[in-house]
């Protein structure tokens, strides 16, 4: 399974656990309130507060541990979301060290009086007007006869991907919860207190 698909699928089931969560404990005060306010309501409540009390142990365990998951869902993701911003960061920046040799290499070539692509000239005006103008000047001092082919050939821009859609497109960590509903665990609990008795 992806991060991706993981965070959606966990994320799903921690709501709905800490709805049901939310649930039971409201359904607990509310006992104890009847409890507190019947004549020997503990004994006459005993078997409801005990299945209460056993389901939302075992929705709050669940939730607990859909949760523990998700924290390490997110800390995976986090940290390939980084890596790839690093990696295109990088990437940037050596492109960008490239096209300023480039540039350097253009300007020496136009200084020394060779024929030079209109696209490089484009690009070292883009770049500094004044670099140009300087060995433009140059140039006139020192005419040769030299003609080169572009430096930045015939490169195409690419794209670089979300960072945020690489890392969920990584493996979730093994060790996943298995999903459950939260009924059935609510079962499984009134099961244990059916089999304690």
């Amino acid at each position: 399974m992806k991060i991706g698909e993981a965070r959606e699928l966990y994320s799903g089931k921690i709501h709905e656990y800490q709805n049901q969560k939310r649930t039971l404990y409201k359904q607990k005060k509310e006992l104890e309130e009847k409890i507190r306010l019947t004549e020997n309501g503990k004994e006459v409540y005993a078997d409801e507060a005990v299945s209460l009390e056993l389901s939302y142990e075992a929705v709050t365990k669940k939730y607990d541990e859909y949760r523990d998951y998700m924290g390490q869902l997110m800390e995976m993701h986090s940290n390939y979301a980084n890596l790839e911003s690093t990696k295109q960061q990088t990437e940037a920046m050596e492109k960008e060290a490239q096209d300023l040799a480039k540039i350097l290499e253009v300007a020496r070539r136009i200084a020394k009086g060779a024929k030079v692509p209109g696209t490089d000239e484009q690009k070292l005006m883009e770049y500094s007007m004044e670099m140009y103008m300087s060995a433009k000047s140059m140039a006139m001092l020192n005419e040769q006869k030299e003609e080169y082919k572009s430096l930045w050939g015939d490169e195409e821009e690419k794209e670089n991907p979300d960072p945020m859609e690489v890392a969920d497109g990584h493996e979730a960590p093994a060790g996943a919860p298995d999903v459950v509903n939260v009924s059935d665990t609510m079962a499984a609990a009134a099961g244990m207190m059916a089999t304690e008795e």
